[in-house]
């Protein structure tokens, strides 16, 4: 490994554990309390006495997440499809895409709730949502960056559309999907979480409601964690996929 590498790696652990260390430092001198901001070792704390409760909260959400994620990839993908292959479909379907973006999750996760009950299904729902509309965006763009030449090369070569999408637009338009893919992966799961805050049995959403009105800051804190490496994980994985479909960029 290069020294770079290595100097690039070290640095933001460095800086992380400075700002915890400022951080506890900061709250043991002033004697802050802890409803109005725990420090890291309460938090610490929080996780050693609630693991399990928070393990179970966090195995609904991720469910919900992967479940929301994979079907909203794959309805983005059937609609870019579509759309690639007909520009009426596009005229009809993008104004209602972007309109649905307009519509505050937290506005929209009761409606889900009020229409499809207090399951699973609402929260899928909503991740769905806020899933669908950067992949597809992303992978129309991509269909329509394929080299002009190129596209008319293989149609001089007389090959089929299914030949030139499958050999041209489908690996021409992966890094745009893949960014697609890695915007989405950032909001999957908040998307579950304000779709708990609604009405829920289990989740990270509906133990931060409750750690909020119970005034316990720190179980708080330990619930932003989470949602936060489980983002994070998600990001880390599309890049991992994104290395080794992408083996040219």
């Amino acid at each position: 490994m290069k020294k770079t590498e290595i100097k690039n790696k070290i640095y933001p652990v460095l800086a992380f554990l400075v700002f915890v260390i400022a951080w506890e430092s900061i709250v043991s001198i002033t004697k802050t309390p802890e409803y109005r901001l725990p420090a890291p070792s309460a938090v610490l704390l929080e996780f050693a006495r609630s693991w399990e409760i928070l393990l179970g909260h966090t195995v609904v959400t991720l469910l919900e997440t992967i479940l929301g994620f994979s079907s909203g990839v794959l309805v983005a993908v059937l609609m870019a499809v579509l759309i690639d292959s007909s520009m009426t479909i596009e005229r009809i379907f993008m104004p209602f895409a972007v309109f649905s973006q307009t519509i505050p999750l937290v506005a929209l996760a009761p409606l889900l709730a009020i229409w499809f009950g207090f399951g699973m299904l609402p929260k899928i729902i909503l991740v769905i949502l806020v899933v669908f509309f950067p992949v597809t965006v992303s992978l129309v763009q991509g269909f329509k960056s394929v080299d002009d030449n190129l596209l008319e090369m293989m149609r001089g070569m007389k090959a089929t559309k299914i030949q030139i999408f499958t050999k041209l637009k489908v690996p021409g338009s992966l890094p745009f999907f893949f960014s697609g893919l890695k915007i989405s992966a950032a909001y999957a799961v908040m998307g579950a979480v304000i779709s708990e805050w609604t009405g829920a049995s289990k989740g990270l959403g509906i133990y931060m409601t409750r750690a909020m009105s119970s005034f316990r800051t720190a179980a708080l804190f330990a619930d932003i964690i989470i949602i936060s490496l489980l983002s994070i994980l998600l990001f880390r994985a599309i890049v991992y996929l994104e290395r080794k479909f992408i083996t040219w960029k």
